[in-house]
């Protein structure tokens, strides 16, 4: 049991904790936290542990109410970001309806099904139509027997990118990560060593202005942590197409409860981690604002009185 001398000092250490980056932080892969038991917003305490500013929550189609109504509360720490099952005959309404109570973006989409698929095409439509970004999750090797696939295909991405000029993409997960190196083979989901030039994922952000990167997640900073001589030079090359977020499991922006972690993670805060990454690499450059803020403020549309 602690003593009352450490409970005393438990907020002073915390707040000594809480980490000042060098540019401000917007999160647009939060995904959102409900918790009865807490005495405060598990969003918030998230963002406040590792010292992000505003995020993006990431929301079921089910919790559009309550997503609006903490957007309302929250209006500058928040916005929200709608999904729904592709393969229901009723996405394209539950999509269209949250934006327009103020959804600005779609995803994180997670099915099994084809990246290029027509469950997916509706959804890249739809979302040139109501000019909203969507986020794309990514994956072709199973984390664990019989996952399965999601959304594959992406080595064959450059055929939706051209379909799709108006649809504004923000790609996400193993396979976008995976294929920054020319050498991926789709056969382990988080690739190690040096990155071979030339890879999918590399050539289809600088050939295309509709697709962006999300760093977050354990594929994100595995993408960028393995070779750092060519990620000085991949973060520079795409500063205005990439974007921080965190997609991390922990409650407290810490490291806290992170049992289900990726083993290299586990004990760690991803957005800590790759927001420590970022700076180590851009510290002192405007590449670093533009990929930790003003990004996803441009892409999301976010209001310039919300911007700091």
């Amino acid at each position: 049991m602690l003593s009352r001398r450490a409970l005393l000092a438990a907020p002073a250490l915390l707040a000594q904790d809480k980490p000042s980056w060098a540019a401000p932080v917007i999160d647009i892969h939060l995904h959102w936290r409900h918790d009865l038991r807490l005495s405060r917003d598990a969003n918030l305490t998230h963002m406040d542990g590792c010292g992000v500013s505003r995020a993006v929550l990431l929301t079921r189609s089910q919790a559009a109410d309550a997503a609006a109504a903490l957007v309302e509360k929250y209006p500058q720490q928040f916005i929200w970001s709608v999904s729904a099952d592709i393969t229901k005959p009723e996405a394209e309404i539950l999509f269209t309806q949250a934006v327009r109570r103020g959804a600005r973006a779609f995803g994180e989409l997670k099915f099994h099904v084809a990246a290029d698929g027509p469950e997916l095409r509706r959804a890249y439509a739809l979302a040139a139509e109501l000019d909203v970004p969507v986020l794309v999750h990514f994956q072709e090797v199973d984390h664990f027997p019989g996952e399965g696939k999601w959304s594959a295909g992406f080595k064959n991405f450059a055929s939706v990118l051209k379909a799709f000029p108006k649809t504004k993409f923000v790609g996400h997960a193993d396979a976008f990560w995976a294929n920054i190196s020319a050498d991926y083979q789709e056969d382990i989901d988080y690739p190690t060593g040096p990155v071979q030039p030339g890879g999918v994922t590399d050539r289809l952000l600088s050939d295309f202005p509709n697709l962006y990167g999300d760093l977050s997640a354990n594929s994100g900073n595995n993408g960028l942590s393995r070779d750092p001589e060519f990620t000085h030079g991949f973060l520079l090359r795409h500063q205005n197409k990439l974007l921080f977020g965190s997609d991390c499991p922990c409650t407290d922006g810490r490291g806290a409860n992170t049992e289900r972690a990726a083993k290299r993670l586990q004990g760690k805060c991803v957005a800590r981690q790759t927001l420590s990454l970022l700076h180590r690499h851009l510290k002192g450059s405007p590449a670093l604002r533009k990929i930790t803020w003003e990004n996803a403020h441009r892409l999301y549309r976010i209001p310039p009185s919300a911007a700091l």
